[in-house]
């Protein structure tokens, strides 16, 4: 079983900056890929980003070119920086983990979520 921690999210204007953290305890020696999805009231639950252990990556494609995703396998933590923010990037961030697969399986596990509010 693996355990997340996720921190970082917050309010900030339109235009400005956040960075997630999602820090993995427990099994950690199993996590394969690493990565966050978003969900705003009354829309699913998107992919935002992921990585996987040798740093491949894969992202949505809104946020492309404003969000950017890494990982420390050290410290089996993986980290969004989200830059150029805007009003829609309003959502519940979670962090997902992984075992085996990557963004095309089922998450293994999931993080509680943290809010991330851009406000125009």
């Amino acid at each position: 079983q693996v355990q997340l921690v996720e921190s970082g999210g917050g309010l900030v204007q339109a235009g400005g900056s956040l960075r997630l953290s999602c820090a993995a305890s427990g099994s950690i020696f199993s996590i394969a890929t690493m990565g966050w999805y978003r969900q705003a009231p009354g829309k699913q639950r998107e992919l935002v980003a992921a990585i996987t252990r040798s740093g491949l990556t894969n992202y949505n494609d809104v946020v492309k070119g404003r969000f950017t995703i890494s990982r420390d396998n050290a410290k089996s933590t993986v980290y969004l920086q989200m830059n150029s923010l805007k009003p829609e990037d309003t959502a519940v961030y979670y962090c997902a983990v992984w075992f085996l697969g990557n963004w095309l399986d089922g998450v293994d596990n999931w993080g509680q979520g943290t809010q991330v509010t851009v406000s125009s």
